[in-house]
């Protein structure tokens, strides 16, 4: 896997169910029955399971060569005009680390919240104060240097352009952006994403502020959102043709930037299958 792009699910999909799997201990080896090479652990409504649990999943994505991730409590609100809950929102980043340390991954996907009725800016600022707050307990914890990785958000009213969520990553070094390309499209009505080479200056704009490295090994969300003058309304499979984006130019993109990101697909349902084809495509190029 090394040098190269990996693909992998956002949870569990409709087939892993039907397959009679019913914990996520049993994914990577699903994964990997798949032919995929990344898992990213669904915590949106909260990191409930055992740390046990995040150990048992950890050894069998090693066993089955599956690259593990964590995605925090969707009620994380660095941004909230609440102060206290701006600061909450740390324990909340503090237990998405425990179960991180525990499984061996080494990123967390975290929504930075709502701008609400907030200047833009004023919520940019206590996104980072409380962000640099989360660091302080993530150190206090000896949990400091896994990467909290700040997602593009596909709302008009989240706090979370890609603009935004580089200013934030300027925090800290181990505070890293998670390009979400369906949330991109949907947030600026399907403009964004029409070639390879609307896909590259993604990339090319992360190595200017956040350095090559970090572009190189991006964290990505991918998925068709249906969306409205608002942004984003739900997630929707590749068997959509009304709403984007397209995934082939995404592929042709890393293929010529000789980047390696870890692709999470976050379809309807379909999220390993359509993951597949998203590799399938990518391995053509190779």
């Amino acid at each position: 896997m090394k040098n190269k792009a990996l693909f992998g699910p956002g949870g569990n999909c409709d087939s892993f169910y039907e397959a009679g799997f019913k914990s996520s201990v049993d994914a990577p080896a699903f994964v990997n029955s798949f032919g995929l090479d990344a898992y990213e652990y669904e915590a949106g409504n909260g990191v409930t399971a055992s740390v046990d649990t995040f150990k048992k999943l950890g050894e069998t994505a090693k066993r089955e060569d599956i690259k593990l991730s964590i995605h925090a409590p969707y009620y994380i609100s660095l941004s909230s005009v609440d102060p206290e809950k701006r600061k909450g929102s740390s324990k909340y980043i503090l237990s998405s680390a425990i179960a991180l340390d525990a499984m061996g991954g080494d990123i967390m996907v975290i929504h930075a919240g709502s701008t609400a009725k907030l200047d833009r800016s004023v919520a940019l600022d206590y996104a980072k104060e409380a962000l640099f707050h989360s660091l302080r307990v993530l150190s206090d914890n000896e949990l400091y240097g896994y990467k909290l990785g700040i997602e593009t958000m596909g709302k008009v009213n989240q706090l979370g352009t890609l603009d935004e969520v580089l200013e934030m990553c300027k925090v800290d070094s181990t505070i890293v952006p998670v390009v979400d390309f369906g949330h991109m499209n949907a947030r600026d009505g399907g403009s964004v994403f029409k070639n390879a080479d609307d896909y590259k200056r993604v990339f090319e704009k992360i190595s200017s502020s956040c350095g090559a490295f970090v572009a190189e090994e991006l964290h990505c969300h991918f998925s068709k959102i249906e969306y409205t003058g608002g942004g984003e309304k739900r997630h929707l499979t590749f068997e959509d043709s009304v709403f984007g984006p397209e995934f082939e130019p995404l592929m042709k993109a890393i293929y010529d930037l000789g980047v390696h990101p870890t692709i999470i697909c976050e379809s309807a349902g379909t999220q390993a299958k359509d993951a597949l084809s998203m590799k399938n495509e990518y391995l053509k190029l190779l």
